[in-house]
Formats: C-alpha cells, structure tokens, sequence
C-alpha cells in the first residue's frame, strides 16, 4: 500500500491499494481523449404531450469542452429564463465529450438554441424535474498519452483488491476474481477489479481544492469564514491575476471598513460566482448572505464536500488499519444492493449492522454482490457504526470539530446524510490507440473515474 501524492492528501485521500509503479501519461490532452455517456433511467412522455401536467422538456445533449454549470447557465440566458429552470442528474467535466439528460422547465422545444460544441436532442416531456443523481450510471473511454510502463501488475493489484486477501493491495494467492491479472490488461476483454471508493479531486476544486473548507466553515456558523474560502484563498496552482484579485479580498476583509467595489474591480470577470458574493458584500449584504449569491447547487455542494471529506478521511483510515473493504468485519453498517439496476449501489434504507451473529452472513451477501460495506456521508440522521469501524468514524468527526447536530442548517445547507460504500469495483477493459492505453469501464452514479485511474497512474491529481 503506497502513500498517495501529497495534493491528494489534502483532500482525505491518503493511498493508493495498488502497489505496483504507475505508467504516468496525462489525460483529457483532447477532449475525446475523456468519453463520458450516462446511463439513463428517465422515461419520457412523448413531446407533444400536455405541457400542464408534463412541464419539462428532456434533453439528451452531447457537449465537447463544456461544463455542466456553464452550458446551463449559457442555456439559460439564450432561452431567456432563470438558471434555476435547468436541471441535470450529474455534473461532468469540462475537457470531455460528455452525453447527459437536461430537463428546461417551461419551454417550448421550437424555441431551443443552437449552442456551440452542443448537440442537443429532444427527447420528450417529463412530470419532474432531474434531480442530482438521477442516473444509472456513467459508461468511460479513457485515453492516457504518453504513458510508460505495463498497466497489467496495477490490474492484478485491483484485482486482489476486488475479492483477495483483506490487506490493501494484497496481490498474492488466488485473487478471488477469476484468475491471474498479468496479461488481462492487454486483452479487451473486461476484468473485475476494485479500488476504495474515494471522491474525486474535481469534487473539491481540481485546481483549487476549497469547497469541502468552505463546508466545514458553514458547518462550524462561520459564514464569513466560508466567503474568505472561496472568494479569498488563493492558490499557486490558479493563475496570477485570480491569486492577486483573491490577496485584494483578503486585505479589504482584515480592513477596519472594507473596500467590497475595489476587490469586485480586481476580480477576473470569469470568476463569476467569486463576483456574485463580491457583488452583495458591496451592497451592504452580511457573509451568509453573500454566500447564498451562488447558484442552490453550488450551496449544497459546499456541505455534501465536508461530508465527502469525512468520508475520504473514513476509508483511509480504514485502510491504514488493514480492514477488508469487500466483507463486513463486526460493528460495520452493510446495506443491501438497490433492486433492479444494472449499476448497483447501496440501498440506505436497507442497512444491516454486522454483528457478531450476522457478520459470516453478511459476508456472504457481499461477496456476491448483495450488499456493501459502507460508510456515513454525515448528516443529522447519521447512525455511526459499532466496533472499530464506529470508532473511526467518531475519530474523524471529532477531529474536523463537527457533530450531526451541526448538519441542521438553513436553506440547502442542510443534510440528513446517507450511506456509501467503501469499495467501488468495476468491469474494466484495457485497450489500445495509437500506442496509448485506453481504459474502458462503467460505474454507478456518484462514483468518480479519476479514482480508478488514479491507481494507474500515480501522477499529480492536476494531470488526471
């Protein structure tokens, strides 16, 4: 088990499972060098269909370049209707070629513009709106350039991982997976692996890791702590003229009578949502107010990225005391599979604590792709865990100074909190472009492909 790069330690993510060296390479060189396409589980109405009683128009738009935030936002002002009218079950990356279902609410389909590196297909009309993690799943083609080295003994590693022995990274003895990985990787067909179900560095801020800061500062009631952590901060990773706007932020806000209108004037017009808050701090507005200048997803973002800090936190140091990710050990919460998917993933309302009588059974129903080991993304209906995997969560809690209480907030700052589990396996296929490998594999909703790919590669996070 090796020691993750120091830029993911920042963000709980401490190892990597698999011992053996990365290939390096980078990703997302060309943005078909990234090919995202979501499973979908919507089922539209047709789109003549009553616009009373079936209000929101379905796309499926293919986009090349865009973020999910910005294309909606560009749609949004084309069409002439609040941001707050688009809605989507998944936020994808910018440098991708990337396939996801928007719902407009509202519109009528003829009036649809034509947005550049957007392909958009209207699918029909639909009784709700999407909602963020309205999908099956992600389907992921790969390319890495300018790799080095066999990505074959990182396959076994994950391998090993998915079914082997309960240490991290134990590649030895039958794996438990279907046969030895050495010369998989070179074949197309799939092979099960698995890696920690870490939430990816683009969770936090790819180039700038703040939002989970952000978080815990509203989770502590510190709004103004929480403005600063975003507006201010700054990073030697972002460019100079964000690095010096953000200093002017911080000067005015250590100010007897701050200057807001001199740190919106320095502040770069693309930093849109830093500009928002600086906009109503000028305007005489107090922190939580300026903090709810940006969009309602970005709002609950901020809490569910202290929450997915906990929970890095969580599975590294389940992996620094060595305790299996695919079988329950006493104490775990386990939840049974959700009914009816093709991407399966833990049922919150079906959980099952490990004890000393039910954990052999349990362990069963993991093993079979039944249930999932799991733990808290904490809210204030958080149960912890018993035994040791409950002392490690209450250890990781404490050392972030928040409670469940802390989670009742205002607005969409608020969460009960749910479960996840601890270990993500896929069926992955490793082939070949041009010399490069090509990594193809799918996984269910909330899981990040960075956090496979992060094993073979071993790089900084900014490359991946």
């Amino acid at each position: 088990m090796r020691e993750a790069h120091p830029r993911e330690r920042v963000v709980g993510v401490d190892f990597y499972v698999s011992d053996a060296d990365g290939i390096g390479g980078r990703l997302r060189e060309e943005p078909e060098d990234f090919v995202v396409r979501e499973r979908e589980r919507m089922d539209p109405e047709p789109v003549d269909s009553d616009p009373g009683s079936y209000p929101h128009v379905l796309l499926r738009v293919t986009l090349r370049g865009w973020d999910t935030n910005d294309f909606a936002g560009r749609l949004s002002d084309d069409l002439g209707i609040s941001r707050e009218r688009v809605s989507w079950a998944g936020t994808k990356d910018k440098h991708a070629v990337t396939t996801q279902l928007f719902t407009v609410d509202g519109i009528d389909p003829d009036d649809l513009p034509e947005v550049p590196d957007a392909d958009v297909a209207v699918l029909g009309r639909t009784g709700r709106a999407l909602t963020f993690g309205d999908l099956a799943g992600n389907e992921f083609e790969v390319r890495v350039r300018d790799a080095e080295g066999d990505p074959a003994p990182v396959t076994a590693d994950l391998r090993a991982f998915a079914g082997g022995g309960d240490g991290a990274g134990d590649a030895d003895g039958d794996d438990g997976a279907g046969g030895a990985g050495d010369d998989a990787a070179s074949d197309d067909d799939p092979v099960t692996v698995a890696v920690p179900n870490y939430f990816g560095h683009q969770r936090f801020g790819s180039r700038r890791p703040v939002t989970h800061d952000v978080g815990l500062h509203v989770l502590r009631g510190d709004w103004r702590g929480a403005v600063l952590a975003y507006v201010g901060n700054p990073y030697d990773t972002e460019p100079e003229d964000s690095q010096a706007a953000r200093e002017v932020v911080e000067r005015e806000a250590d100010a007897a009578e701050p200057d807001w209108t001199a740190a919106l004037d320095a502040m770069p017009g693309r930093l849109r949502y830093e500009r928002s808050m600086l906009h109503r701090l000028a305007d005489g507005a107090g922190w939580r107010e300026a903090l709810e200048a940006v969009p309602s997803n970005l709002q609950r973002l901020f809490v569910n990225a202290a929450q997915s800090y906990a929970f890095n936190r969580i599975v590294s140091e389940r992996l620094r005391r060595r305790l299996p990710f695919h079988r329950p050990v006493e104490g775990d919460v386990c939840c049974f599979a959700e009914r009816e998917t093709k991407h399966p993933k833990p049922d919150p309302d079906r959980a099952q604590r490990a004890t000393e009588g039910r954990v052999d059974v349990l362990a069963r129903h993991c093993e079979r792709g039944r249930a999932f080991v799991t733990a808290p993304l904490v809210g204030t209906g958080t149960e912890f865990a018993d035994g040791e995997p409950g002392e490690i969560e209450r250890e990781v809690l404490a050392e972030l100074g928040v409670e469940r209480g802390d989670f009742a907030l205002p607005g969409e700052f608020e969460s009960t909190g749910t479960r996840r589990a601890v270990a993500l396996p896929t069926d992955l296929a490793v082939g070949g472009r041009d010399g490069d490998p090509v990594f193809s594999f799918a996984l269910p909703s909330g899981a990040y492909a960075t956090t496979v790919l992060r094993e073979y590669l071993k790089t900084d996070p900014e490359r991946l």
